[in-house]
Parts: structure tokens; C-alpha cells; sequence
């Protein structure tokens, strides 16, 4: 049986402790203070893996991981659909402004390299607008899941992913953790919990009606799923 997203999400696997979190080109990250942890995951070497691409890397990665590549698709922003199964065949985007037209120009490949080229030509037409018309709201952030996203299309907007979820033993409060990539693009990574040291780097589900983060807040209204 095919392992679950959210059993993939717990597993991700994570670079040393104290590990340095990197921009696209190599250079360090001025704030080193907002991430806990670092998934050893690579970066795109253009400023392209930001934070809807990094959740759409996530959700890409595990697809491919199981072998699911007819579920790999996204829009762009412009509305038009990234189907992987096409890129396989060798089509590629023809961009002219809005209009997107899928031309044959290349030969068929479903390697590793090929699938990360697509992801690449995903995240340089598709955001956080984009992926939020795909996700479903959740009604009652109490049901959240593993792999639910928290989301605010815009330009910029910001969009974070909930990788696990854990229950406090001592007193049965719910909990939960999170990763994003960010602008400029970076490594993904996990999330400090700056407003409680005691649970950091966890976050209380009931959190009320704002969840705030190192440099961002969102509602509990955005949560969404794919």
C-alpha cells in the first residue's frame, strides 16, 4: 500500500542541526532566527522555489514519489494547466503574455532531471494566487490535517503547509508544525514558534482566530486543502 501525503510530510528528511538556511544563489539568509529545522531538499538555482513552489514541490515530490504522475498538475497563474504527464511527452508552455499554448519540442523523458525542470517552469508562472484556486477550504480549523496549507493569494502573498501534527501529553492540547519557503527564494524549512518557547517549534491548533508566524499572519479562515 502507498504511503499516505501526510506520512511523507513526517518523514521529510532534514539537514544537520544548527544547519545554515541559503538563499537560491548560495549566499546565507541575513535572518538566521525564524527556522528550527532545514528539509534537505535541493534549490532551484533561479529565484523560482518560493513559498506556493515550495508546497507545490512538497505535494510534486511525494506524487512522484509513488509513481502517481497523472496527479501531477497545477495552473499557472494565468489560469492554464501544468500537466507533468504532458511534459513527459516532450510538450513545453509556450508563454505570450496571458495565453499559454502547449507545444511539442522536446523528447519524451520521465527522468528525475526532467520532472525538475518542470517543477522549475511551474513555479516561474504559478503562486500563490494560482494554488489557492486549486485548494478547498477547510470550514473548522479544528478538522485541520497533515498537508493542509495556510494561504493568502496576492502579489505577494504567503502560503506555509502543516507537515505534522502531535498531541501534548501532559494536557491533550493539540498541536501542530509547519514549513514555508519564502522571497527571495531559500530552503525550505520548519518554523520557529516565537510567542512560546515552551512549545516551540509546535503551534497550539487552538491558536484563535490569527495564526502568527515569524514575519506573517494568517486567519484561520485561509486554511486550506488539497
Amino acid at each position: 500500500m502507498k504511503g499516505t501525503f501526510a506520512h511523507w510530510l513526517q518523514h521529510l528528511p532534514l539537514k544537520e542541526d544548527g544547519s545554515t538556511l541559503m538563499l537560491y544563489n548560495g549566499d546565507r539568509k541575513d535572518n538566521q532566527n525564524h527556522h528550527y529545522a532545514i528539509v534537505n531538499i535541493d534549490r532551484s538555482e533561479q529565484n523560482l522555489m518560493q513559498c506556493a513552489d515550495a508546497i507545490i514541490r512538497l505535494r510534486a515530490e511525494y506524487l512522484y514519489s509513488i509513481g502517481e504522475f497523472d496527479m501531477i498538475h497545477f495552473n499557472f497563474t494565468s489560469g492554464h494547466e501544468a500537466k507533468y504527464t504532458s511534459w513527459i511527452k516532450g510538450y513545453r508552455p509556450k508563454v505570450d503574455e496571458m495565453r499559454v499554448n502547449w507545444v511539442k519540442n522536446a523528447a519524451a523523458d520521465s527522468s528525475y532531471e526532467a520532472f525538475r525542470k518542470y517543477l522549475d517552469s511551474v513555479f516561474m508562472y504559478a503562486g500563490t494566487y494560482s494554488l489557492d484556486n486549486e485548494l478547498e477550504k477547510v470550514e473548522d480549523v479544528s478538522k485541520m490535517r497533515i498537508g493542509d496549507v495556510f494561504i493568502k493569494p496576492g502579489f505577494p502573498g504567503h502560503a506555509i503547509i502543516v507537515v505534522d501534527m502531535a498531541v501534548d501529553k501532559d494536557n491533550g492540547r493539540n498541536l501542530f508544525l509547519l514549513a514555508q519557503g519564502y522571497t527571495p527564494a531559500q530552503d525550505i524549512h520548519i518554523i520557529k514558534n516565537l510567542h512560546d518557547e515552551d512549545l516551540n517549534p509546535w503551534y497550539p491548533l487552538d491558536f484563535g482566530d490569527t495564526l502568527k508566524i515569524p514575519e506573517w499572519e494568517f486567519p484561520k479562515e485561509e486554511l486550506k486543502r488539497f
